[in-house]
């Protein structure tokens, strides 16, 4: 880039930015955030009103609507950002909106190029339509994510990134395994109570329960008896901050991940392999671009596999796990990539001559580090963006 650029980032209203405990949208908001700021773009972030980002800050609700006990339709929230944004449309360069299916509303209206990030599910009813017809630089966080639409014309697919150096590391660990998500059915949390009773280990449980009915009643119908019966060795910790996620992580044998639900990309797993926690999980969404098979952790099919799979952790290289995914999936190299596809967006949408590893998600591109030109005029009609070439994890 030959100048700072003025970007507006667009999180949506239902967690602060970054998250106090779960809310893996708005923490990857809030690592790309501190790094645009870091490498001295104008960053504007539109967030709720008790988020705390570096650069500046425009209030869409007062407080984040899930914290707050908020259970109503969360649309006229989404819309009410949408309007802020619009009111300051002027102010920036370009927009990156994480509002997932109304960002495409975004892009038809504004003259400015719009990257829209999707953290969720795409293989829904809709999807097909609205992706195929949007004038948004549409990013997906994974390979499997984007697969769901193999003819849409991706502007990138770009794997998330944390700040994980500072993940702690413990090379005296316990038995216990170590489950860290929702209650919910999709995440597999009663399949966990299962693995660790097949192998005889202790297991931890953070993890959050949703307001919503059916979530509600999956706790008091489904899971509480589960833990009950499963007595001292299972323990519920709730829904807990970073740190000590961090900790219980480093303390644990494994993390455990045996839901069906295909994770668009999966922050646990990144998460726990930096701090040299191997992963025991289901083959599903983007798990597999993650984890390597033998040496971040194992796989398996159903709940006697993956339980056989843990007497093969103990094998595993704890200090090459946590270096290679600290590498692999860096705040830093999520930048790269996302300053990468503005660029491209800001010069007209044209192919960029850009490294494999650009993407998915490593650092940016010759034509990066060469310079290019982020000037575009306010006044220039959005263009169609171009996909960048994607790898596979190496």
């Amino acid at each position: 880039m030959t100048r700072p650029l003025r970007i507006a980032q667009v999180a949506p209203p239902m967690e602060r930015v970054p998250p106090r405990a779960y809310g893996g949208t708005e923490r990857v908001v809030f690592e790309l955030v501190k790094e645009l700021d870091r490498r001295g773009h104008e960053v504007t972030t539109f967030a709720s009103g008790d988020s705390e980002v570096p650069g500046r800050h425009v209030v869409t609700v007062p407080e984040a609507l899930r914290p707050a006990g908020y259970m109503g339709d969360s649309l006229p929230y989404f819309n009410l950002t949408l309007l802020s944004v619009l009111d300051r449309i002027d102010e920036f360069d370009l927009i990156h909106s994480h509002l997932e299916w109304v960002s495409t509303l975004l892009a038809r209206v504004v003259p400015i190029p719009v990257i829209a990030t999707f953290h969720g599910r795409l293989d829904l009813p809709w999807a097909s339509e609205t992706l195929a017809d949007s004038k948004a630089g549409l990013v997906a966080i994974s390979q499997n994510q984007a697969s769901a639409h193999p003819n849409v014309e991706w502007a990138g697919i770009v794997h998330n990134g944390l700040t994980l150096d500072d993940s702690p590391f413990e090379r005296r660990r316990g038995d216990s395994l170590c489950f860290v998500g929702r209650v919910a059915p999709e995440k597999g949390i009663i399949e966990a109570i299962e693995i660790a009773k097949l192998t005889g280990r202790p297991l931890r449980i953070a993890a959050k329960v949703g307001p919503l009915p059916p979530e509600r009643t999956y706790y008091d119908d489904v899971f509480k008896p589960a833990l009950e019966a499963a007595g001292s060795q299972v323990e519920y910790l709730g829904e807990v901050e970073q740190a000590e996620r961090d900790e219980l992580f480093a303390e644990s044998y494994a993390a455990l991940m045996p839901g069906s639900w295909p994770e668009p990309f999966g922050l646990v797993a990144i998460e726990a392999l930096a701090c040299g926690t191997p992963v025991v999980t289901r083959r599903v969404g983007a798990l597999p671009e993650i984890i390597r098979e033998g040496v971040d952790g194992y796989f398996g099919d159903d709940v006697a596999e993956m339980a056989f799979k843990l007497d093969l952790v103990g094998d595993l290289d704890r200090t090459a796990i946590s270096r290679s995914v600290r590498e692999r999936f860096s705040a830093k190299r999520m930048t790269d990539a996302y300053e990468e596809i503005y660029r491209t967006a800001l010069s007209g949408g044209g192919q960029v001559d850009a490294d494999a590893d650009v993407l998915l998600p490593a650092g940016a591109s010759k034509a990066a580090a060469a310079g290019g030109d982020a000037g575009r005029s306010l006044e220039a009609e959005p263009r169609r963006i171009r996909p960048l070439e994607a790898s596979t994890v190496r």
